[in-house]
């Protein structure tokens, strides 16, 4: 086990290398020029090359990206042009939004496709099976924040449960801000409940025909215990899979979401600075989201070797 988590450990190293890079340079390489959008059209030369000396813009692009890394390293994430506050401050504080509602979200998704996916496979080929997957079909086949704006007009406009959108706060009422965040985390928790339940009817399928389900039947064993207690675990390893890449999908994809209800969270941060030029924020948000997509797939290969250790043996 040592030399696989040493092995997936260089590769995350690695892998987390080559992201730094491309960010950097993608973000180089686009037009604009964050003293200009900062100073506005009217600004002198002379004025607007002082601001990009004093931010620094008009160093190598070699020495920006050493001094941005070992930035990182340090904790210093640097000044965001628009703001003028720290960038590790922006990033914690809209966290604090994002991350509950990617939470909540994959905690609906997860219990939602396990349910869908073990009851339509049980039942295979008969009508609630197939009706189970047409749903989840039309629910693939929905953009989330189509589906957003139709909560938004049901339980907002409609029957006034829910508001249609902001954020109270974590300190002024928990329950309140958890209330907010509902709405949002089904919305994105729908179409990725659809894909997973699919693939969850599919990996226990394929295990419900293998020899060890019969055996366990012929002893005795309900169907719901054999689902559960033998069926699913073998049937985890494509589900674990997609859970992990979608949860990745759940942090990077609050970005409209997080605008459809004006939630002040990592996304509406990113979409805001994109529009301001605000380069080193946005440098910071993608990459911190980058981090989490390759962290989250290092601990789903660790999950690998701890349901079936096949994997880990064929790594060595």
């Amino acid at each position: 086990m040592g030399l696989f988590l040493f092995k997936r450990l260089l590769t995350l190293w690695a892998t987390l290398a080559g992201a730094s890079v491309v960010v950097f340079l993608v973000l180089e390489v686009l037009p604009g020029d964050a003293a200009q959008m900062l100073m506005g059209p009217d600004a002198s030369a002379d004025t607007v090359a002082a601001l990009a000396n004093k931010l620094g813009l008009d160093r190598p692009p070699m020495e920006r990206y050493i001094h941005w890394i070992s930035g990182i390293f340090q904790g210093d994430l640097g000044l965001s042009y628009t703001y003028g506050s720290p960038v590790l401050d922006l990033i914690i504080e809209r966290m604090s939004v994002t991350l509950p509602l990617a939470v909540m979200a994959m905690m609906l998704t997860t219990v939602l496709a396990l349910s869908v996916g073990l009851f339509a496979a049980s039942r295979h080929n008969r009508w609630s099976d197939v009706g189970l997957m047409s749903v989840s079909q039309v629910g693939i086949a929905v953009p989330n924040f189509w589906f957003a704006i139709l909560l938004i007009l049901l339980f907002s406009v409609h029957l006034q449960w829910f508001s249609a959108g902001g954020f109270p706060g974590w300190e002024d009422d928990p329950l309140q801000a958890m209330k907010s965040l509902l709405l949002p985390a089904v919305s994105l928790a729908v179409v990725q409940a659809a894909i997973l339940a699919r693939i969850t009817r599919s990996a226990v399928l394929d295990v419900l025909r293998e020899d060890f389900v019969r055996t366990a039947r012929a002893k005795g064993l309900s169907q719901r215990a054999t689902l559960w207690g033998h069926v699913l675990r073998n049937a985890m390893i494509p589900v674990v899979t997609v859970m992990g890449l979608q949860f990745a999908n759940l942090l990077a994809g609050t970005i409209v979401i997080e605008n459809v209800f004006y939630l002040p969270g990592l996304g509406r941060l990113v979409f805001q600075s994109i529009a301001n030029r605000d380069v080193i924020v946005v440098r910071n948000c993608v990459m911190l989201l980058a981090t989490m997509v390759i962290v989250i797939n290092f601990f789903v290969d660790v999950i690998y070797a701890l349901i079936d250790p096949r994997v880990k043996a064929s790594d060595l």
